[in-house]
């Protein structure tokens, strides 16, 4: 995004939509016309045009339905790639769905028939992460950390929250609140202020879709919040203590030792 640009908040949102159903295009165009923060850059109701066009042109919110003709809307999102847009909000018409949506990093979701009170406040929501975005993109070319380029940087998408699938329901978990986590076969036990919660899923992936600044791994099994720890005590051997705020003590191995000590440093 050029500098000038994003001092400004005319500068357009850049919106995609990708949907089969030409019901929900006929609900959608007027509420996404009579918003003049909003230029539609390009409508497409099969998944392998959606994927073309946003490789050539990513967007600033990308509307995606779930269930297209050729491929469904995650596939899209996978083949696009992560910097397709700064904004993914999911329309389906399968309540399960919503999951799903979060799992792959989505803003938020939208269950069909779209309701255009909900419509509205979800692209409101929307439209304020993308300003967020461009000011922080701002903030980092005034103070000299990145170079403007023509084009927006798009910086990799890592979770903010993780879905734990429990006996009768289902819990969207901050990842901010995650003390720390360790590996179970294919399994993670998530820890949250004394409780555990189990993820099904490995940690190596886990880890891979944490930002990697705020969690580091301390042993081959074991992954801690980074704003979790409260002190290191040194054993034998090179290796060390970590005792996170609550108490908790856990081992971190020599190998770990660089990296983490590195990133307290930072802080």
């Amino acid at each position: 995004m050029d500098l000038q640009e994003a001092l400004f908040e005319s500068v357009p949102i850049r919106v995609g939509v990708v949907d089969s159903e030409l019901e929900t295009w006929r609900l959608v165009r007027p509420l996404l016309d009579a918003d003049a923060d909003i230029r539609i850059t390009g409508v497409h109701d099969t998944g392998s045009a959606a994927v073309e066009a946003l490789r050539r042109e990513p967007v600033d919110i990308l509307l995606l339905d779930t269930a297209l003709a050729d491929m469904d809307g995650f596939q899209v999102l996978q083949e696009a790639g992560g910097a397709c847009a700064q904004a993914v909000v999911f329309m389906t018409a399968r309540e399960e769905h919503a999951l799903r949506a979060f799992e792959a990093g989505a803003l938020d979701y939208l269950l069909k028939p779209l309701v255009p009170q909900r419509f509205v406040q979800v692209l409101g929501r929307a439209k304020e992460h993308v300003r967020r975005e461009r000011i922080q993109q701002l903030v980092l070319q005034l103070a000299g950390l990145v170079k403007a380029r023509p084009e927006p940087s798009r910086a990799p998408r890592y979770l903010d929250r993780l879905v734990i699938r429990e006996v009768g329901r289902v819990t969207l978990l901050p990842v901010d609140d995650v003390d720390w986590m360790a590996a179970e076969d294919n399994y993670v036990q998530v820890h949250v202020g004394g409780r555990g919660h189990l993820l099904r899923q490995p940690l190596r992936e886990l880890e891979a879709r944490l930002d990697p600044e705020r969690f580091v791994r301390i042993h081959r099994s074991t992954l801690i919040n980074l704003q979790r720890v409260q002190e290191l005590r040194p054993l034998l051997h090179g290796e060390y203590q970590v005792i996170l705020r609550d108490r908790t003590t856990l081992k971190l191995s020599r190998g770990y030792r660089e990296r983490l000590g590195l990133l307290l440093a930072q802080g």
